[in-house]
């Protein structure tokens, strides 16, 4: 992969100045009608060999196009505050929308190479990043990202005269560090783990393009030539594509298991005890969020169920416990814009609390796999892979000391019919029920098969659902607030005094 006898190219200086033009007015024209007609962003990611024309080609990219509309991201070594949430955190925060154009500067996948380098990962270790990075790519990749990849390369003696070179230039001196000195004597070691790792994450979905450095113009044709072709290859095969039909019938889970009929709704608990129970659990909740462990871990409480079956009133008794500084409270909707110009789980990544805080989401990443589903909203095959996205999300909450709970409120249908007419007949109440909520219900057996399904390929050992009785509201709180509280107290246990 690394031959370098053949990436020394040169280019003279009229023949570039020639394709040079073209090829700019190429980009821009065809960045515009990404703005314009594109229903998917496009992603560069830029890696590779130290002085090989990195930060030139992010320079120069944004040069020859709109920069207005592209969303450029400088990704240094970890910060604090992004340790304190998972690694893939601060990349799904940074994604570019629908229509526009976003380059990474160091993004995935240096920081894993970086600290094999240094010894700090392990062989295993470095391959369970390479897994993360698959399915991470592949995922943006069927949400309708366009990913293009360019590993940036240097020989040895290339990379030598090219730093000597920049630092002999008073204009350029100040890009080489010691840092770049101290990478450079560890070549050999960082061809040892790019190799392997090149070839692992270079995918039909996402393939690496090797670009030599050495000479700039050959380095800023062979960029600007496959990002255009890319571009307008996809954007041809977008207008001349036909519309694939959305929904599938729905259909029972194989085992032909139900796990809500198989709960008994109707748990006693009178209100003297629920008063009782109440007092005692959202005590210990606050003792145990005040914790100096606390500080160290962090809490997603994620609430699904059927329309009125008590979700809004169980959170209250959550937070009614909590230092209001502490915790936030994300209520789902339907989509914005903002947020259907992403894949659909960046407005949940973009919430995931820091160390000592906890995110109370009312309704979650499961909707691709209910309503979506449900309503046709998306195509088949958009909510089958959703189970499996789902689950790594959730599964690198969990690898970074992540509490998850996961509630589904379980009612069934006389009693919504009673909790329905109620809203309607009580003023305060009646922003709570809508025509939707009624035209829902008609659908019952078809989310009831849903839910059956999603929680039978979502509970996990790391993620398990909480099925909780709700026909009795006193009953369903204080099973989520203990719930909440041995989770919380498990992860405490982890975690050294």
């Amino acid at each position: 992969m690394f031959d370098s006898a053949n990436l020394d190219h040169r280019i003279g200086k009229p023949e570039y100045q020639r394709e040079e033009r073209k090829l700019r007015e190429a980009l821009l024209h065809t960045q515009y009608d990404l703005k314009e007609n594109g229903t998917f962003p496009v992603l560069i990611l830029i890696a590779g060999v130290e002085g090989a024309g990195k930060g030139e080609t992010v320079n120069l990219l944004n040069g020859w196009m709109d920069p207005r509309h592209i969303h450029t991201h400088a990704f240094p070594r970890l910060s604090d505050k992004e340790r304190e949430r998972p690694l893939m955190w601060r990349y799904w925060r940074a994604l570019p929308p629908k229509g526009s154009i976003g380059i990474f500067f160091g993004a995935w996948h240096t920081e894993p190479i970086v600290l094999r380098v240094q010894g700090v990962l392990s062989r295993r270790e470095l391959g369970n990043y390479v897994g993360e990075i698959q399915r991470l790519e592949k995922m943006l990749s069927d949400e309708g990202v366009m990913l293009v990849k360019f590993w940036f390369h240097l020989s040895k003696d290339q990379q030598k005269k090219r730093l000597k070179a920049l630092e002999k230039n008073p204009k350029t001196a100040w890009r080489v560090t010691d840092l770049e000195w101290k990478y450079f004597k560890r070549y050999d070691k960082f061809v040892d783990v790019c190799e392997p790792f090149l070839r692992e994450t270079s995918t039909g979905e996402a393939p690496w393009i090797v670009v030599p450095g050495m000479d700039p113009r050959y380095r800023s044709l062979t960029v600007g030539r496959h990002l255009l072709t890319a571009m307008r290859a996809r954007l041809d095969a977008r207008r001349a594509k036909t519309v694939p039909p959305k929904g599938q019938p729905l259909l029972p889970p194989a085992d032909d298991l139900n796990v809500l009929r198989a709960l008994r709704l109707d748990q006693e608990m009178t209100r003297k005890q629920y008063e009782s129970e109440l007092d005692k659990w959202q005590g210990r909740l606050n003792l145990l969020t005040r914790d100096k462990r606390y500080k160290r871990l962090s809490v997603v409480a994620a609430f699904e169920g059927n329309d009125a079956a008590g979700k809004g009133g169980a959170i209250r008794r959550i937070t009614g416990a909590l230092d209001a500084r502490l915790y936030q409270n994300v209520s789902v909707a339907a989509p914005t814009q903002e947020e259907r110009d992403q894949p659909y789980l960046w407005r949940f990544w973009r919430h995931v609390p820091r160390r000592g805080h906890m995110t109370i989401f009312d309704r979650t990443w499961y909707g691709r796999v209910l309503v979506e589903r449900v309503e046709k909203f998306c195509a088949e095959s958009d909510w089958m892979r959703a189970y499996s996205e789902i689950n790594d999300f959730e599964q690198q909450l969990a690898d970074h000391n992540v509490v998850l709970v996961k509630f589904w409120l379980a009612i069934d249908k006389d009693e919504q019919y009673k909790r329905f007419k109620a809203r309607e007949h009580v003023s305060f109440k009646r922003f709570k029920i809508t025509a939707e909520d009624w035209r829902n219900r008609k659908k019952w057996n078809d989310y009831e098969l849903a839910v059956a399904e999603m929680v039978d390929r979502t509970s996990t050992a790391s993620a398990p659902w909480t099925l909780v009785e709700a026909n009795n509201k006193y009953y369903a709180r204080i099973k989520v607030l203990r719930t909440l509280a041995f989770a919380i107290e498990a992860g405490l246990r982890r975690i050294p005094a």
